[in-house]
């Protein structure tokens, strides 16, 4: 069992699985940047994860339920949750319901993130989930996600990586992918493609840089020194 302070957020799943760089540079060096893809997902979670709760005879749906694992060392918040009940109140089934801007992905990147709920709210309210929900504001319809063993193995094992990169401390070295880095919030922070290149460009960039801030503060000069003249 992990202590209320060792508890990793489960938004990092997604990070790390995608770019390993990425997960080191927004959860250990606390850097973000946001694009408009990150900027679309935050309103949309925003119309979501308003908490309250609808609540039927045999029925109960909760919104913006903060949940977490002890067992696994996780916490973090999931967009809906809906309960099904007998008529003695007892819990039948629970679904996990996530929304998400855009379409379907191929990549487990989202799963991971629903089935990190699962394990979270299986533990919470001692039950089994063999499925979650997603709903893509692209498609405009749900989706059912069964959460297999191969899933819940890969969800954990994420886990476990996400622990041995922050034991070391150490954010790992860039790799320039097209596909990936083109549309990360991160990459002018990153700095992909020139890291990416056996230090040949990162003394090029520096020099660059030197060279624009220096022609700054000249410019600088010569703008106060108009000003005191005039």
């Amino acid at each position: 069992m992990f202590d209320e302070e060792d508890l990793i957020p489960i938004s990092a799943l997604q990070h790390v699985l995608f770019c390993e760089r990425q997960y080191a540079l927004i959860h250990l060096e606390q850097l973000w940047e946001e694009n408009r893809f990150t900027a679309e997902g935050n309103v949309l979670h925003e119309r979501v994860d308003i908490e309250h709760h609808e609540t039927r005879k045999e029925y109960k749906v909760e919104y913006g339920l903060a949940i977490r694992s002890l067992q696994y060392g996780i916490i973090g918040k999931a967009d809906v949750v809906e309960f099904e009940k007998d008529d003695a109140g007892g819990i039948v089934s629970v679904v996990p319901v996530e929304f998400k801007r855009g379409k379907n992905k191929e990549e487990d990147h989202d799963r991971v993130q629903l089935c990190a709920q699962a394990l979270c709210l299986e533990e919470m309210f001692d039950c089994a989930i063999a499925e979650g929900q997603f709903y893509y504001l692209g498609e405009h319809r749900r989706r059912s996600v069964d959460l297999s063993q191969e899933l819940r193995e890969k969800t954990t094992g994420l886990i476990d990586r996400i622990r041995k990169i922050a034991a070391s401390g150490v954010t790992p070295e860039a790799v320039y992918e097209k596909r990936k880095c083109d549309r990360c919030s991160l990459f002018d922070i990153c700095m992909p493609k020139v890291v990416d290149n056996g230090g040949k460009d990162v003394a090029r960039y520096v020099q660059n840089q030197i060279r624009r801030n220096l022609h700054d503060e000249d410019a600088t000069r010569k703008e106060e020194g108009e000003c005191e003249n005039y």
